[in-house]
C-alpha cells in the first residue's frame, strides 16, 4: 500500500475520504487505498446497525417506563416513542436487509433498555421482564402503548 495514503488516512481522515471519492469518480481504481476503504465501508454498515439498535433501546426503555409507571407517563415519553418508531421505520425502509436481524437487535437492545429504565424509574431491574414483553409487531406499531 502507498505509505502516503496510509499516512493521509491516519492524519486527515476527511481529506483522505475526499481523495478516495475523487479517485472513484475518476475510475482510478489502481490508486485507491483499498485496505482502509474496505474497512470504512464495513464500518459504515456496522454503524447503521448500531444506530438501529440504539433507537430500539431508547424505544424499549420508554415502553417499559410507560408499562411500569403509567401514572408518570409524560408527553416527552410518548413523543420519544413516536419519534423512535418513525426513525426505525425509515431506517428499515432504506436498509430492508436489517429487518432479517430485527428480532436479534431487539434482544440485544433490551438488556440496556432495562438498565436505563430501572435507573430512570428507580425500580429494581428484577421488577422488569427478563425478555422483551412485546412482540416485534407491537414494538413497531404506532398505535401500541403498554
Amino acid at each position: 500500500m502507498d505509505d502516503h495514503l496510509n499516512n493521509l488516512y491516519q492524519a486527515d481522515f476527511y481529506r483522505w475520504l475526499h481523495h478516495q471519492a475523487a479517485l472513484l469518480q475518476a475510475r482510478d481504481f489502481e490508486r485507491l487505498d483499498l485496505p482502509n476503504l474496505i474497512e470504512e465501508v464495513e464500518s459504515m454498515g456496522n454503524n447503521k446497525k448500531h444506530q438501529l439498535e440504539h433507537r430500539l433501546e431508547v424505544l424499549l426503555m420508554h415502553l417499559l417506563k410507560c408499562q411500569m409507571q403509567p401514572q408518570r407517563i409524560t408527553r416527552g415519553w410518548i413523543g420519544t416513542i413516536v419519534e423512535q418508531r418513525k426513525r426505525i421505520r425509515k431506517a428499515l425502509k432504506k436498509m430492508p436487509s436489517l429487518r432479517a436481524s430485527l428480532d436479534a437487535s431487539i434482544a440485544e437492545a433490551y438488556e440496556d433498555a432495562v438498565d436505563f429504565a430501572a435507573f430512570e424509574t428507580g425500580l429494581p431491574k428484577s421488577s422488569f421482564p427478563a425478555a422483551p414483553p412485546y412482540s416485534t409487531t407491537q414494538i413497531l406499531d404506532e398505535d401500541f402503548f403498554p
